[in-house]
């Protein structure tokens, strides 16, 4: 069975950008404040930059849609640009147009913009820092909202919660946490809603905490990373497969958080800390309940697997935490370089940009792992209608409850 496709198309001062997904099982509900939703809430979060204060991120659906469901066709959004206006000549695409700003030639440690130059044979860093912008998550994000609206018919949640800010940490252990404490959490994380002001953690005194230390790093020009966590819930049994390593469901969201900028790692459960105890203090025993409707009778009462044994899901919520590093790129603190062209040592450019995003990092990380579970859901129950999706889902779960 084929599953969900996703392509992203567009630069950071480009006139607008274009996202397409492709596997959608047609009759889906969907509007665009379904997608607008998601997209404010990427915007949100105290610590982000001017582009913030500029845009305002709508979507406009092209084509897969009619009359508020989908045609089984791929589903095409656009985003525009407003600081496109500021950008015509700078970012155009006619050759009439050439040098109209000054190319960039100070590559920025920790961006793509030296290595980018380097592989795609560019002396102007503006070609590579143009895409390599995070700016381009907001597709991700808009094409992850359509996602979720498909597992939404499914009864799956997707939420994140921010764990850290710097060395401010929250003691909020998910791995030991039942779906409904979860929900409850990002519930919390999200009282926050239409606030600039959020850091979309669950503690309010902890918020507070981040809040200063962001403006801390603000004063000094510097900038913050942190951590956060992105789980599932009523995820059923078996999404993914044990029998090829590309087929891992913990591999896919694994590749699929870790694409987005700035995040260097991730742990799925309990993650790094198992491999400091014993077997016995990690592993999930098994137990059994003959289920009242169609479920799984088998359940764990512990989640230190984050809901993913052998490359497939197990039942459990799944959950996931990722680290994104502090922004590279620094007003205050310029950092160290040298001049792409004439090799002189200098300090490296500065670009608009954030000084901490990690509450819109999370929200990221949530329209990541939608569109991969999305796709796993369709490979395991195809259907290229929606009823004929459930109908099938259905029958697996009927077939669950007999085991």
């Amino acid at each position: 069975m084929s599953g969900i496709k996703i392509i992203t198309a567009g630069e950071s001062h480009g006139q607008a950008l274009v996202g397409i997904v492709e596997g959608l099982p047609s009759n889906m509900p969907l509007t665009q404040e379904d997608i607008d939703t998601e997209l404010r809430r990427r915007q949100m979060g105290y610590g982000r930059g001017g582009r913030m204060k500029i845009e305002t991120d709508k979507a406009e659906i092209l084509t897969g849609v009619r009359w508020g469901k989908t045609l089984g066709s791929p589903v095409a959004i656009k985003i525009t640009n407003k600081d496109w206006a500021n950008w015509s000549k700078g970012m155009s695409v006619s050759s009439e147009d050439y040098s109209a700003i000054a190319a960039v030639t100070r590559p920025r440690p920790g961006h793509a913009d030296l290595t980018g130059a380097a592989k795609y044979d560019f002396k102007d860093i503006r070609n590579i820092l143009e895409r390599a912008s995070a700016r381009e998550t907001t597709t991700r994000v808009a094409l992850g909202a359509v996602c979720k609206r498909f597992l939404k018919e499914f009864d799956i949640t997707i939420g994140s919660f921010v764990t850290s800010i710097g060395d401010i940490r929250t003691n909020t252990l998910p791995h030991m946490l039942e779906s409904v404490e979860l929900v409850e959490l990002f519930n919390m994380a999200e009282d926050f809603k239409g606030n600039t002001a959020t850091v979309r953690t669950p503690c309010k005194r902890d918020s507070h905490k981040m809040i200063s230390a962001i403006g801390k790093a603000t004063a000094a020009g510097d900038t913050l990373g942190g951590t956060f966590i992105v789980f599932a819930t009523n995820v059923p049994v078996g999404l993914g497969s044990h029998i090829q390593w590309d087929k891992k469901l913990d591999g896919k969201l694994a590749q699929a958080i870790m694409s987005i900028q700035a995040v260097k790692g991730v742990e799925i459960g309990m993650g790094f800390h198992a491999a400091t105890l014993n077997g016995s203090e990690v592993m999930d025993e098994i137990f059994y309940e003959k289920p009242e409707t169609p479920k799984f009778g088998f359940y764990r009462k512990t989640n230190n697997a984050g809901g993913i044994e052998g490359g497939m899901s197990n039942g459990m919520p799944i959950i996931l935490s990722a680290a994104m590093k502090p922004i590279p790129t620094l007003r205050g603190k310029p950092l160290k370089s040298v001049d792409l062209l004439t090799k002189t040592p200098i300090e490296a450019a500065y670009e608009r940009s954030d000084i901490c995003a990690v509450p819109s990092c999370s929200v990221i990380a949530e329209a990541m792992t939608a569109v991969v579970l999305a796709d796993a859901f369709l490979e395991k129950f195809g259907g290229d209608a929606i009823d004929e999706t459930r109908k099938n889902y259905d029958n697996y779960m009927e077939y669950l409850s007999g085991i």
